[in-house]
């Protein structure tokens, strides 16, 4: 099962079998107070510097989230959305809990986005997913609901199912609905990531669909947490997750080492190419720092 994504001129495409989608998480002021700052006085400088950055690193799809308290998020959503088309042809993926901020994104986005997220709640299915229908986007529906994020992976597919029915009713075709089987942090719960992966597992088995991540989450109040992020990735990524809501640069290598591992990757060149690409962007960014 493929879901393609379109941005101006770039298609991707997701799949099982397809080597794994970086969807590059930094333009999203949550804990980044420089694009926070950025955000509400309107410096679009920032905002092309990262999204050229991440897609520099290997980000194929760029989530947009402009959620800064106090600004008109509509306006300044529309701005953005025309600042990335303008830099770089990739896909975009509107974030946000207000319907209008997303309908906006949507009015201006190239292509065919991604929409990030519905929910098994009432309210979400009912509001984002004609949304979805209506712009012929896809959309991330994440296993949760009106009674919060359920405690085991059972009880997680059992909401991926009921958006997945949902969306098929509306006319949403199954390859475009990508299902998040939700990453809570193992510093408060040692379980959590477990819970997680036996989802993934769960949901490539009895639906096929395309899996995303929010892999970061799983780290969240530990020390050293690009090795807890990359580990789990690992793991996710071989159980059937196909791409990832992530930071490219301190995890594209290790994306690119398991598509490798995994037989995704022919003569090891994909891997060899992002290695080079890489080195070569370190030694750009040590000499402009310098």
């Amino acid at each position: 099962m493929y879901t393609i994504l379109k941005g101006k001129t770039k298609e991707v495409t997701i799949g099982i079998d397809r080597p794994f989608v970086m969807i590059g998480e930094k333009i999203n002021p949550t804990g980044r107070k420089k694009l926070a700052a950025a955000l509400t006085e309107g410096n679009l400088d920032y905002v092309r510097q990262l999204a050229e950055s991440q897609v520099a690193w290997g980000a194929e799809v760029l989530d947009i989230n402009v959620g800064v308290p106090g600004i008109d998020e509509i306006a300044v959503v529309r701005k953005v959305v025309e600042t990335i088309a303008s830099v770089t042809d990739v896909p975009v993926c509107l974030d946000s809990a207000n319907v209008d901020v997303l309908a906006a994104g949507l009015a201006l986005a190239p292509g065919k986005p991604l929409v990030n997220s519905v929910s098994g709640e009432e309210k979400k299915l009912m509001s984002v997913l004609p949304l979805v229908k209506d712009r012929g986007a896809a959309v991330i529906g994440l296993t949760m609901d009106d009674n919060g994020i359920p405690k085991t992976a059972e009880e997680r597919v059992a909401v991926a199912e009921r958006i997945l029915e949902r969306a098929a009713k509306l006319g949403i075709p199954t390859e475009d609905v990508i299902i998040d089987p939700l990453v809570l942090t193992v510093g408060s719960d040692s379980k959590a990531a477990m819970v997680t992966l036996q989802t993934v597992e769960l949901l490539r088995r009895e639906f096929g669909v395309n899996i995303n991540l929010g892999a970061s989450n799983v780290s969240f109040g530990l020390p050293e947490r690009p090795t807890v992020n990359a580990a789990f990735l690992t793991l996710a990524i071989q159980l059937g997750a196909t791409c990832s809501i992530t930071d490219p640069i301190k995890l594209g290598q290790t994306v690119k080492a398991a598509d490798l591992l995994l037989g995704r990757d022919d003569n090891s060149m994909c891997y060899l190419r992002y290695f080079r690409a890489a080195e070569a962007l370190r030694a750009k960014e040590a000499e402009q720092a310098g």
